[in-house]
């Protein structure tokens, strides 16, 4: 399923990994913010969201870091969706 229609659905759980200075700045409404750098130190908060999980940041770089590394941790059902501008603007085309 491409990560655009898991935001579309209205289902997903989306984690902002950028900096808490950053998404002060703005964020995608009813988003959660987990650094990346504490992204290990939150395993368990994590696997205990609803799932699926779509993870932003300002890019895309550090979305795909953190997508990457819970992966490898068996993590299922977790998404890149690459800036949280672009999952904003999906959220609000839906």
């Amino acid at each position: 399923m491409l990560v655009e229609n898991i935001i579309k659905s209205g289902k997903a759980t989306i984690v902002d990994v950028r900096t808490p200075e950053e998404f002060s700045f703005g964020a995608v409404s009813g988003s959660i913010n987990i650094p990346l750098n504490t992204i290990e130190n939150n395993f368990e908060q994590l696997k205990s969201m609803p799932k699926p999980i779509v993870l932003c940041c300002a890019s895309c770089t550090r979305s795909g870091v953190a997508t990457a590394l819970l992966q490898r941790n068996n993590f299922d059902e977790v998404y890149n969706g690459g800036s949280w501008l672009y999952v904003n603007t999906i959220l609000k085309t839906k």
